[in-house]
């Protein structure tokens, strides 16, 4: 049996232009799908998987994720005082007793490499997860659950894939894969090449379990795409070392780093909400039929 992953670094430095102005002066994570915000989303599905330590890579502007994560007691006393229990659960329960937090702030925006190895202070030599908040992964278990399972069958780092559109690969980092018997083996790993490039159409999306080994590779890591130091471009690296797999999750995915992903997504989780989805199904069916 491999060590069971007990912490998730949460890359949330970025500025979130995409969404301005909403993004001005609230973090992009702090963006609620129906009464829950990004972020929590993402915590829940990390502490599901067993995961003890949350690590948040931030920036400027980003103190309202360490006040959500945080106690608030004159607001829990003012849900108490009015006998609003159920609320008052809802915010007390947002970091379950014996799950802790540590923000580490990312003083340049290098990109999502930096931001990783940022985190190795407060991660240490363990396997651990990377969960990007902007990818909201609907489906019972998780996936980072999903992942933690094929860790302890194989030991070895896994990114999360999915096939996507030939032609939108170059917004992906883009895997190739070979088969074998303890699920499909990366052979080759490229940050979004042009679709006549592209290996495949196996997409990464925002979930990895990678090995303590990582660090090293993202130290001499050079700056790639962008002028950022490139995750892809250390996982490409490791290869040479190490086994690393690509897992095609259950559930589905909503980009909610773009508009259009994120309205999907409130929609979705709306439909399926105990308090508004009924009414929400007939509003949609009332706007279909005008």
């Amino acid at each position: 049996m491999s060590k069971p992953v007990r912490a998730a670094v949460f890359p949330v430095a970025g500025r979130g232009t995409r969404f301005l102005p909403a993004t001005k002066a609230s973090p992009k994570e702090m963006l609620p799908i129906v009464d829950k915000p990004l972020i929590q989303y993402a915590v829940e599905e990390a502490i599901a998987a067993g995961v003890t330590k949350l690590v948040f890579v931030t920036g400027a502007s980003k103190r309202a994720i360490e006040d959500h994560f945080d106690t608030d007691p004159e607001l829990e006393r003012a849900l108490d005082e009015s006998g609003k229990t159920e609320l008052l659960k809802t915010i007390r329960g947002i970091v379950p007793d014996g799950v802790s937090c540590c923000y580490i702030r990312q003083g340049v925006p290098l990109g999502l490499g930096h931001a990783v190895l940022c985190a190795q202070p407060a991660v240490g030599n363990e396997p651990f997860f990377v969960h990007l908040a902007d990818d909201l992964i609907a489906g019972e278990p998780g996936c980072l659950n999903q992942m933690a399972e094929q860790f302890q069958a194989h030991g070895s780092s896994i990114v999360a894939v999915e096939e996507v559109p030939h032609e939108n690969t170059s917004s992906y980092g883009i895997v190739e894969v070979a088969n074998s018997d303890k699920g499909q083996r990366m052979t080759r790993i490229v940050e979004k090449p042009r679709p006549e490039d592209a290996p495949s159409n196996l997409a990464v999306v925002g979930r990895y379990l990678l090995m303590p080994e990582i660090f090293d590779k993202l130290k001499h890591t050079g700056r790639g795409a962008g002028g950022e130091i490139q995750l892809t471009d250390a996982i490409s690296d490791l290869l040479d070392d190490a086994d690393i797999y690509a897992y095609p999750f259950s559930g589905e995915r909503f980009d909610c780093g773009s508009k259009l992903g994120y309205v999907q997504a409130m929609v979705a989780y709306g439909l399926v909400h105990d308090e508004i989805g009924e009414s929400l199904q007939a509003y949609l069916k009332d706007i279909v039929s005008k």
